[in-house]
């Protein structure tokens, strides 16, 4: 959850990330504090790069990436304990048998009973607990993104960033998931080609050619991503 002495900072000062001699990002500097807040564009903007960088999944080339205060490249351990990664497909996350030991493995370390109550309490929660111990490859699509999600939720991360998690959802689900987002304490970064949902954070930002190309207000941000694609 967030800290309660002052709203959590995300700020990217002069990144550029660069792969395979192709520059991925290009000297974005930006300052986030808000609650909710959604990143939008196109295909191969560069917007899943910049969410990965908030868990140091990607180093920056160049500049510097602070979150909550820590530094992404010199305190990626502690980064990644108050970050939780939601990832665009929950085959990319779900790594145990079943819902239950995928849960349980996401609270190693804690005391056997302990992780077994949580665990039960997490299951019930997102409607699972008749799933608790079936495999998970029998999941439907919507209860495994419930899962994958569940996995980060049970941490009480700081930060979730979600890169694009209803892109393999029906409406349905899709609506679900979002609402699911949208309704936690945590500071939330969302990945979204959903401008309806982008539209239910508190800020956006709009990432075009690997720079930022506009934030703010995420009504006048969509209008100006319409205005792009023509």
């Amino acid at each position: 959850m967030l800290p309660d002495t002052a709203v959590a900072t995300i700020a990217l000062d002069r990144v550029s990330v660069q792969r395979e001699g192709q520059t991925i990002l290009r000297e974005v500097s930006i300052e986030l504090t808000a609650a909710r807040i959604a990143v939008i564009g196109a295909n191969g903007s560069g917007k899943s790069t910049f969410a990965r960088l908030l868990n140091g999944l990607v180093a920056p080339s160049g500049g510097r990436v602070t979150v909550h205060g820590l530094d992404a490249e010199r305190d990626r351990t502690a980064l990644r304990r108050r970050v939780g990664f939601v990832f665009t497909d929950p085959q990319a996350q779900i790594l145990m048998p079943t819902a239950s030991e995928d849960l349980a493995l996401s609270l190693r370390g804690l005391e056997r009973t302990e992780i077994a109550q949580r665990v039960a309490d997490a299951l019930a929660e997102h409607g699972l607990a008749d799933r608790a111990d079936i495999p998970a490859s029998d999941l439907s699509g919507g209860q495994k993104q419930l899962l994958a999600l569940a996995s980060v939720l049970i941490t009480d991360p700081a930060l979730i960033v979600a890169d694009e998690p209803t892109t393999l959802l029906d409406l349905r689900n899709s609506r679900r998931i979002g609402d699911l987002l949208l309704a936690q304490r945590a500071q939330l970064v969302l990945v979204t080609h959903d401008l309806e949902l982008a539209e239910r954070c508190d800020q956006a930002v709009l990432f075009e050619g690997g720079e930022i190309a506009a934030a703010g207000a995420p009504e006048d941000v969509i209008r100006t991503y319409r205005e792009l694609c023509g």
